[in-house]
Parts: structure tokens; C-alpha cells; sequence
């Protein structure tokens, strides 16, 4: 299943950034999701105001909030926060109770939306979403990867950045740890160390 939630009117002048979200279930995708498009809207601490682009459903852990792969576009904002509008590709969390064909499922419902006519044929970031404290990531998220490489070729490995989220400010080590035995392909910094981004999830409690 494919969904689509578009967000203002495209501009095909402007640039469009598209950056793909993966992440095993109850890492905090949704959360973080919400959070990036609200920040592009241009949403500040101050405002009485929280866009949730996706619905939070309040599951076990192990089983999906996502079940479909789902694209979100945010249009006519460019200049706000940034200079580009955004494409999000969401994707249902991995590594459920569901089994691994439910995995391989997912990966094949990437490569159509890549594949097809009026499907994305752009990706600028792969955004991994680990917890914090995330000591051992599953290894079936290798078929995301595995998918996302064929098509884009073996470059696109220094666009794949680790998102951290339930981050309280500390050095996440334990996910860096985590991420690098994984053998996950991704950028490195001059530490050789995952490139990475922490959030904290707390975006929308305020409101």
C-alpha cells in the first residue's frame, strides 16, 4: 500500500529535497516526522500551534504505527526554514512481529514507488532513526538498504545519516556503537564515526 499527503502546491521552479526515513518499529519515526515538518513550516516554541502530519497511534512497540510506505510533500514554504521544499518518504517500522516477508514486502513497495511513472525518482538522504539508547539493531533492515542501493548506486552511501531520537543531550554512544557493528552503510565524520542528528521527541508536548 502507497499513501500520499501533499501539503501546499508545488512550484517546479524551486528545488525539491526528498530524504527517505527508515527505522525499526517504536524508535519514534512518527514523532520525528512531525517534528521536520512543522520546523519547515515554520512553526516556532512560542506558537499555539502543532501540525501532526502523522497520526501518533498509541501501539506496542512491536507492532507497526505504519503500515503503508507513505510520502509526505510540503510545498509552498521554501525561504521559511529552508530554502527548498521537502519531500519525506516514510516508511513502516521493521523488525515487527510481522516477520521478515512483511520486510521484504516493504522493500518491494520502495522499489515501485522508485520505479514507477509518478513515483519519486530523486533521493537526496537516507535518515536512519535509532533510539538513543539503542544497544543492537535488528539486521533486517538490510533489505531497506539493500534496495535503496541497488537503485541508487553505492554513492549513496554518503547520504545515509543516523537520525538519534529519546536523546537527552549526552554523546549517544550506545546507538553509534550500535550502528557501526551493524555494518549499516552510512557517511562518516573525522572521527569515523556515523554521521548523526540527536532529537529529544519532546516537540509536541508542549502543545
Amino acid at each position: 500500500m502507497l499513501r500520499r499527503c501533499t501539503f501546499g502546491d508545488r512550484d517546479h521552479c524551486k528545488i525539491n529535497k526528498t530524504i527517505l526515513i527508515v527505522g525499526e518499529t517504536g524508535t519514534g519515526k512518527s514523532t520525528l516526522i512531525n517534528a521536520m515538518v512543522n520546523y519547515v513550516l515554520g512553526v516556532e516554541w512560542k506558537d499555539n500551534v502543532w501540525f501532526e502530519i502523522v497520526e501518533e497511534e498509541k501501539r506496542s512497540q512491536t507492532e507497526r504505527q505504519t503500515t503503508a510506505v507513505t510520502v509526505y510533500e510540503v510545498f509552498g514554504c521554501e525561504g521559511l526554514r529552508v530554502p527548498y521544499s521537502l519531500t519525506i518518504i516514510d516508511t513502516p517500522g521493521y523488525g515487527d512481529t510481522r516477520g521478515i516477508q512483511e520486510d521484504k514486502l516493504i522493500s518491494g513497495k520502495l522499489l515501485e514507488l522508485f520505479r514507477t511513472t509518478d513515483g519519486i525518482h530523486q533521493l537526496d538522504a537516507v535518515g536512519l532513526v535509532v533510539k538513543a539508547t539503542e544497544n543492537r539493531l535488528c539486521d533486517r533492515q538490510k533489505y531497506i538498504f539493500d534496495a535503496v542501493l541497488s537503485l541508487f548506486g553505492k554513492d549513496m552511501e554518503k547520504n545515509i545519516v543516523a537520525l538519534i531520537t529519546h536523546s537527552l543531550g549526552r554523546p549517544p554512544k550506545n546507538a553509534l556503537e550500535a550502528i557501526t557493528k551493524a555494518n549499516v552503510p552510512c557517511a562518516k565524520n573525522d572521527r569515523n564515526q556515523p554521521v548523526h542528528f540527536v532529537f529529544n521527541n519532546c516537540q509536541c508536548e508542549v502543545f
